[in-house]
């Protein structure tokens, strides 16, 4: 038995001695019960992992946190000599796969990458959200900051940010913009009510559908992740036409800020970012151990050369880093929505037969939802 349980259980006889003799074996019960479940719990950290473990992803296939998340579960993989499976649970906003990881056993064998949408944004703009990111989630590191990207079709899309903006005033409430998540879709609005735009926002669900989107002619722009478009974009597919911060971004080291080529300042950072939780309970030491391999993975030039590439920026943290980071986050966006007014009042319903103006919502797309004004988000 540790020096730590050992203590705690003296603490435990002193209380009970203090209690008299009509509690005091009811007190030594329960005494020795948590010690058991301490002890327990101590010996499950130091043998962990000795079976599987999963981590869910709440995105489809192909995007920033998919992408991510399969480069660490390799890595974890080989150092734990455990599978460690990746299962993707996309749906409202990640909430559906996050309200299931909040209910898991606290054991660690079930961990769960969010993003800011997850932890920040669906508490602000949800009401009855099955799941509290403060308390039913036991932070371990934060993962990457990434950056997004202003993208349009190369065949035939708009070569700068000023020529996007001329044809959009040219043909008021004609244009479609796509985005997979909260985060990109409030980027998206700030910009087209920055640069006084009046266009069709079309949701999908997650970043490889929003692309695909683009690419099919459903939407004439999009603000997604630059993981996912970077190949289609050095392929010559799509053309990005800014970023979404100032922080540099190896792979497209010619890509501007969405402020400067806009010549709107407010426009300065919009960026997402990606995290990695567990059900709240579980061992410190488990998530100290996770947290560690996490950090020792990002040493690895080999693969932080692999995911610079993808255009994911790695970053982490201590767990109370993550959680002291996510808090600010918090504050930050509930006053954006404050000052600015935004109303999150589009229907999340399945789409019906009516399709967007371009009549070219693809049936291969079935994540896509209907319609709505970008003024009236």
């Amino acid at each position: 038995m540790s020096e730590n349980i050992v203590r705690l259980m003296l603490r435990l006889a002193a209380r009970c001695a203090a209690v008299g003799t009509r509690f005091g074996l009811a007190c030594l019960i329960c005494m020795l019960a948590l010690a058991d479940a301490v002890a327990q719990g101590t010996a499950d950290s130091h043998s962990y992992p000795n079976r599987t473990v999963r981590i869910i992803v709440p995105f489809p296939p192909g995007g920033p946190t998919d992408i991510l998340t399969r480069v660490l579960g390799q890595r974890l993989s080989e150092v734990w000599h455990q599978p460690v499976v990746i299962e993707n649970q996309p749906g409202a906003n990640t909430a559906i796969a996050a309200a299931r990881v909040a209910k898991m056993a606290p054991d660690g064998y079930t961990l769960l990458a969010v993003m800011d949408v997850t932890m920040v944004l669906n508490p602000i703009t949800t009401s009855n959200l099955s799941y509290d990111p403060l308390k039913d989630f036991a932070p371990i590191t934060l993962a990457s900051k990434n950056t997004s990207l202003l993208n349009v079709r190369a065949e035939d899309g708009p070569k700068t940010v000023k020529e996007l903006i001329a044809r959009a005033k040219a043909s008021p409430g004609k244009l479609n913009y796509g985005a997979g998540i909260i985060t990109t879709r409030l980027a998206g609005y700030l910009f087209n009510r920055e640069a006084g735009l009046d266009v069709q926002y079309i949701p999908f669900n997650g970043s490889a559908p929003t692309v695909q989107g683009l690419l099919t002619g459903a939407v004439d722009y999009v603000i997604d992740g630059a993981a996912t478009s970077l190949p289609l974009i050095q392929s010559g597919k799509l053309r990005a036409l800014a970023k979404l911060n100032s922080r540099p971004l190896p792979a497209l080291p010619e890509v501007r800020p969405l402020a400067v080529e806009a010549g709107i300042p407010a426009l300065d950072d919009i960026s997402t970012w990606i995290g990695l939780v567990a059900p709240a309970g579980t061992p410190r030491a488990i998530v100290d151990k996770v947290q560690r391999e996490v950090v020792n993975m990002y040493a690895d030039p080999v693969i932080a050369d692999k995911l610079e590439k993808s255009g994911i920026s790695a970053v982490s943290s201590t767990p109370e880093e993550f959680e002291a980071f996510v808090r600010k986050e918090l504050d930050r966006w509930n006053r954006v929505f404050k000052e600015s007014g935004i109303k999150l009042n589009c229907s999340r319903r399945r789409p019906t037969a009516t399709y967007s103006a371009r009549n070219d919502r693809s049936p291969g797309n079935p994540t896509m939802e209907p319609q709505c004004r970008s003024r009236k988000f």
